[in-house]
């Protein structure tokens, strides 16, 4: 399984207008990190844009640009399954998917995670914001992120240095978690 999310930072002055973008629904100016998580939390596959772009079409080029890796998945293992949140449209994906690799869904299945209804809420004693259980690993994995300083805001010129950077910092927590086994 794979849980995709994306997360809209703010820009400093560093950055280009190459990079920038305004993210409406977030009312945040700056770029968008689009991150694919295993179910430990750690990242599969990361990818920058300006935040002004949707959260489809950052999956849909985060995808595009790892299709070798779907492409060299036998057929006969069973489907990964993506699971998305309830802000991306399968229906598009799907249709915009199909003419990057025709084969992608013999391959691969999109699932959106489950709300908590109000009345599971109420069973449990909670109210208000209830995170689903398998959300909360990339909610972990952004808040890993979050605790690299120079992660907190994009300080990075291009999209692919702000890349990078994410890439970089997961490389060093899991260095520091195979250090700390050994």
């Amino acid at each position: 399984m794979i849980i995709i999310d994306s997360q809209a930072v703010k820009n400093t002055c560093n950055a280009s207008v190459d990079s920038k973008g305004f993210c409406f629904y977030k009312a945040t100016n700056g770029i968008k990190r689009h991150l694919a998580v295993d179910t430990l939390g750690f990242p599969c596959f990361t990818h920058g844009t300006k935040a002004s772009v949707s959260d489809d079409v950052g999956l849909i080029e985060l995808l595009t640009l790892n299709i070798a890796s779907c492409q060299a998945k036998p057929v006969a293992l069973p489907k990964t399954t993506i699971l998305l949140d309830h802000g991306y449209h399968l229906d598009g994906l799907i249709e915009a998917l199909e003419p990057v690799y025709p084969q992608l869904m013999t391959k691969i299945s999109f699932e959106r995670s489950t709300k908590p209804s109000k009345q599971a809420k109420a069973a449990q004693g909670k109210a208000g914001f209830v995170p689903a259980v398998a959300r909360g690993v990339i909610e972990r994995s952004k808040a890993w992120m979050e605790r690299c300083k120079s992660l907190v805001k994009n300080f990075e010129r291009t999209l692919a240095h702000a890349t990078t950077k994410i890439n970089l910092c997961f490389v060093r927590l899991l260095l520091k978690r195979l250090a700390a086994a050994s």
